[in-house]
């Protein structure tokens, strides 16, 4: 059983920055990678971008890249999500999730997911 708690959302205006965190706990041993996703009202859940617990590697959706930074503190068992230069179009429910393998795009990926917070960016 693997938990991950995310905190950090809330209102910010375009343009601003927030900074999302995601804190695992459990049997987390077996998950290499940590994925962020995120899923406005009305739409499919979509990738934001991963991460390898080593640090040596991450991938963002193009929507994101050069805005986004993922970064971890291994020691902690944290992720988190920095977000700069933010656009009505990110407003969603944010949710972090672990995968052991596979393709870190893809959701069915990953076998546990938090319980999501809320981003919302107004104009």
């Amino acid at each position: 059983q693997v938990q991950l708690v995310e905190s950090g959302g809330g209102l910010v205006q375009a343009g601003g920055s927030l900074r999302l965190s995601c804190v695992a706990s459990g049997r987390t041993l077996s998950y290499y990678w940590m994925g962020w996703f995120r899923q406005a009202p009305g739409k499919e859940r979509e990738f934001v971008g991963t991460i390898k617990w080593s640090g040596d590697y991450t991938a963002y959706a193009d929507s994101v890249k050069g805005r986004f930074t993922i970064s971890r503190e291994h020691d902690k068992n944290t992720v988190y999500l920095q977000m700069t230069s933010l656009k009505p179009d990110d407003t969603a429910v944010y949710y972090c999730a672990a995968a052991g393998g596979g393709v870190t795009s893809d959701s069915r990926s990953y076998a546990y997911w938090g319980q999501g917070t809320q981003v919302t960016v107004s104009s």
